[in-house]
């Protein structure tokens, strides 16, 4: 098979490239890097030859390396657009990526594993104070989230009536709130979205649970 992804069955940003992939009914080799075994597998020097920031996901599409979650969703896109993952019209393109970004840009990365680990070890914070830590950052960028979605009267996806960008970005990130049990009462926007994408087989079939390196 000419096409692998480099994946950690509990990494967000590899997630999103699952259900990308999924969703364009792309077949793909994966390649475990696990984030915690081995000292961190992507600090590896194989694993660094391939990505020189040593994060998952990479993915590797006939000979071509390519790294960034919506970088490759992008390039899945543009390589393989049915069925679309963004709309037709510029300004809701503009808007898909919007939201899309908050989550990936905007609360992710400073929640990251590496992020986590230098607030650990090196500054020294308990684990109580990193979970407050996660949990405030999702917290706020979900505040935000649930106003603009509730406001443009989003109902089963965030944006119109298909899978976007922004829903790939959205379960993963609803997936990690969850489990540092943030209350998402406040967010029915969000949950009600997010309880429909999981109905469907790109979203379901591509959960962390469901990967062969889960624990």
């Amino acid at each position: 098979m000419s096409r692998k992804l480099y994946n950690y069955f509990r990494s967000s940003a590899a997630w999103r490239v699952r259900i990308a992939l999924a969703w364009k009914g792309l077949d793909y080799e994966t390649v475990s890097i696990h984030l915690l075994r081995d000292g961190g597998q992507q600090h590896s020097e194989v694993f660094r030859a391939l990505n020189p920031q040593g994060l998952v996901p990479a993915l590797v599409d006939d000979g071509a390396v390519l790294t960034q979650s919506l970088a490759i969703c992008e390039y899945l896109e543009e390589r393989y657009p049915y069925p679309p993952l963004l709309p037709g019209n510029a300004i809701e393109r503009a808007q898909v990526r919007a939201s899309a970004l908050s989550i990936a840009c905007d609360i992710h990365p400073i929640n990251n594993l590496r992020v986590i680990q230098y607030l650990k070890n090196t500054l020294g914070h308990d684990q109580q104070q990193v979970d407050d830590w996660y949990r405030h950052w999702i917290r706020l960028g979900f505040e935000a989230l649930e106003t603009r979605l509730a406001n443009n009267g989003a109902n089963l996806f965030c944006h119109g009536d298909a899978v976007t960008l922004a829903d790939i970005c959205l379960v993963p990130q609803m997936f990690n709130a969850r489990r540092l049990q943030l209350d998402l009462q406040a967010f029915p926007t969000l949950c009600r979205i997010d309880a429909h994408l999981n109905t469907l087989h790109a979203f379901s079939e591509t959960h962390p649970s469901k990967q062969a390196d889960a624990e």
